[in-house]
């Protein structure tokens, strides 16, 4: 696309340079925010201006000894994120690099201003779900996220002042709307709710939700950091209940909300129950194997079997991945996938949308579905085979015991001749059904869930859930 299609009224002008930052300020990004797929910590405490700073001019140094030199920057809602941003761009600008600065607004609409402007990379100032007081970032180096391994050599590397580089405003927010509207040209007149919970998709939305057919009801639209509707957090039940009671108000087809940086979705049919994201992942593959029978699908190991079963049933192949971001992506990559997905909201696209996780993107693709259906989200819901399991349980743990506690049970588990993939981690399958064990990437928490052929063997698999984190000192009410 050409640069043309985009506005930029402030091009040239750089942001104000804060006050007492440059190479000499001591940065903060303190080592337990370095998490496995992007930075999170609590804004001022774990990660400060400085250390924002320090985060753009050793980006900046890498980016150009790699010979890339256009940056994209973008950032949330988030109290503490313009000065984020702020000192982030002028390390970046001391680090001799272009910085491309799209603004507030989610996470994948900078992700396409970097497939669509042909940039080099980017950085988004982001905590995702994260509560209101933490902050981060996201990084990309091309199209590739930034994790692991090299996320803490980012951090930690050498950094070294350059000719100054620049910085110039890009508005980009009506050319993603109009790609966004674009997609959904065969979308019937459905009757919408759609629940932004204050984050970054707002404005987006406002302006999506005027040039889709049919009747759209918007709520918490306007971008507020403390999220004072709900937490934007669509994995969770209790974030869904203003959704649904709308929907059910409103008499509408289908609900949609998203996360805080608008990576996530989170789906309700027409009588207010909630599809849970591998059942959209199901919903969404089914339609795609009607476009292109014998598609792959990727889909990580917290989803139910209802999902892989109904794939295959439908034509398909879905192969199992580990969780995160990094892991779906390479899962997809290997696989030829089409389409991938994770329990926690996080839909990946690689037919017709760059294989990235676009919450919004995703929303148009359940509608375009949905529209094919005569009996409605609701009827779809109705005809999926039952399932007793539990939803993704969070169960806080401190971040150091994270991996200790992983290690133990899977050390109990061995010494008892279980059998799992620890490369999935701990998935364990038995007459009953199967458990999961595993460390967050995001959060000081262990995620976990259980699945059964019969509600007796969910309450067995449960038990043993149970009585395995509290002999590692865990006391979780799963």
């Amino acid at each position: 696309m050409s640069l043309d299609a985009f506005s930029h009224p402030e091009e040239g002008v750089r942001p104000s340079r804060p006050e007492g930052l440059d190479a000499r300020s001591a940065p903060r990004i303190r080592p337990e925010a370095i998490r496995a797929y992007d930075i999170r910590g609590v804004a001022g405490r774990d990660i400060d201006r400085a250390g924002a700073y320090w985060l753009g001019l050793s980006y900046a140094t890498q980016a150009r000894a790699a010979g890339l030199s256009r940056i994209g920057v973008g950032r949330d809602g988030r109290i503490s994120s313009p000065s984020l941003e702020q000192a982030l761009v002028w390390g970046l600008m001391d680090g001799g690099v272009r910085v491309e600065r799209i603004g507030l607004g989610p996470t994948p609409m900078l992700g396409w201003a970097v497939r669509e402007m042909g940039l080099d990379g980017a950085i988004m100032v982001t905590a995702s779900h994260n509560p209101s007081h933490e902050n981060g970032f996201k990084i990309l180096l091309g199209e590739k996220r930034v994790h692991g391994a090299a996320l803490k050599e980012l951090v930690d590397g050498t950094c070294r002042k350059a000719v100054a580089g620049s910085s110039r405003r890009f508005s980009v927010v009506e050319a993603y709307v109009e790609a966004l509207a674009r997609a959904a040209k065969d979308m019937a007149p459905l009757k919408v709710v759609w629940d932004c919970g204050n984050g970054a998709t707002g404005e987006v939305v406002e302006r999506l939700a005027e040039k889709l057919p049919g009747e759209h009801h918007l709520l918490n639209t306007k971008i507020d950091g403390r999220f004072p509707a709900h937490h934007p957090d669509p994995a969770v039940a209790e974030n869904l209940s203003q959704l649904a009671e709308a929907v059910i108000a409103r008499g509408a087809d289908i609900g949609v909300a998203f996360d805080g940086d608008g990576d996530r979705i989170g789906v309700v049919d027409a009588r207010g129950r909630i599809l849970w994201a591998d059942q959209l992942i199901l919903l969404l593959a089914r339609d795609l194997l009607g476009r292109r029978p014998g598609a792959s699908v990727v889909a990580d190991v917290k989803c139910s079997k209802v999902l892989f079963d109904g794939v295959e049933q439908a034509g398909g192949r879905c192969a199992l991945s580990p969780s995160g971001y990094v892991l779906v992506r390479e899962a997809m990559e290997r696989e030829g996938a089409l389409l991938g997905g994770e329990l926690s909201g996080h839909i990946f696209f690689a037919d017709g949308w760059g294989g990235v996780d676009d919450a919004v993107f995703a929303a148009i693709q359940t509608f375009l579905a949905v529209s094919k259906m005569p009996g409605g989200l609701a009827e779809f819901r109705d005809s999926l085979p039952p399932s007793f399991a539990t939803p993704e349980l969070r169960i806080p743990c401190p971040e150091a015991r994270k991996p200790e506690v992983v290690a133990e049970v899977a050390e109990r588990l061995a010494a008892q001749g279980a059998v799992f993939d620890p490369k999935l981690g701990l998935r364990v399958e038995s007459d009953d059904g199967w458990w999961l064990l595993r460390a967050s990437g995001t959060e000081p928490k262990i995620t976990c869930r259980c699945e059964a052929l019969h509600p007796d063997g969910l309450d067995r698999l449960r038990a043993t859930l149970r009585e395995q984190l509290r002999l590692s000192g865990l006391e979780a009410d799963v």
